[in-house]
């Protein structure tokens, strides 16, 4: 009898780590087929949270930026980016997708969470330009500190923020923000910020400046055949 039972839960230990094996080589599988450089649209049964994209949906210039909101580097980045994001909206599709340095930053994954939380409530880009405008101020914060900040950046764009913070424990956020990791890891992303345009990662050298990141972006669109703002 006693033989019977090791058998049976020999058999049930293998189905269940059979069953673990399985779904982790489904989800590395799905990573595996998606092409890093396209972007991530809604599924048919909105099972997925879509890359947010700032400025036209064309698709004829693409930019990827792998940011992290507690990276000094991502910091700096950011005021140069934003207007030129703004001046050719009409001509560049843009994509900010989460890559936070935890080993470094330790509330990284949390700014990551809280701008995907205000992006169910449609107000991603807002919260994105909150945290890069405020990282001073919440960077070094307390782990039982940073979430009151996160919520009262919530409450400040007008979203309901007993959704908000019901929202920071979605499992679709973490999903996202995994997948956001895995492709960022697949296209040879290991810092950050790192800019990928139109399938090709760019050197330092391509972004530095304001001006080095325009005219990289405008030698972009003028490939394209695109026409620039006048």
């Amino acid at each position: 009898m006693d033989r019977t039972r090791w058998i049976i839960f020999a058999v049930i230990c293998f189905v269940l780590l059979g069953g673990l094996v399985l779904n982790k080589k489904s989800s590395d599988i799905n990573v595996d087929k998606m092409d890093p450089a396209k972007v991530v649209t809604s599924d048919s049964k909105n099972t997925q949270i879509p890359d947010h994209i700032f400025g036209t949906t064309s698709k004829k210039v693409v930019m990827i930026e792998y940011g992290d909101f507690q990276c000094p580097a991502c910091g700096n980045l950011y005021p140069s980016l934003h207007p030129l994001k703004e001046k050719y909206k009409d001509q560049l599709t843009f994509i900010f997708r989460n890559f936070p340095l935890t080993s470094i930053h330790p509330n990284a994954l949390a700014a990551s969470t809280a701008a995907e939380a205000a992006g169910l409530q449609d107000k991603w880009w807002e919260y994105h330009d909150k945290l890069y405008e405020n990282q001073d101020a919440w960077s070094s914060a307390d782990t039982d500190k940073r979430t009151d900040i996160f919520v009262a950046y919530a409450k400040d764009l007008g979203l309901d923020t007993a959704q908000f913070k019901k929202d920071l424990e979605n499992t679709k956020i973490s999903d996202k923000i995994d997948r956001d990791q895995a492709l960022g890891k697949k296209i040879g992303a290991t810092s950050t910020p790192t800019l990928v345009l139109d399938g090709k990662t760019l050197n330092q050298n391509q972004w530095s400046t304001s001006q080095k990141l325009e005219e990289t972006i405008v030698n972009a669109i003028k490939a394209s055949g695109q026409t620039l703002p006048q």
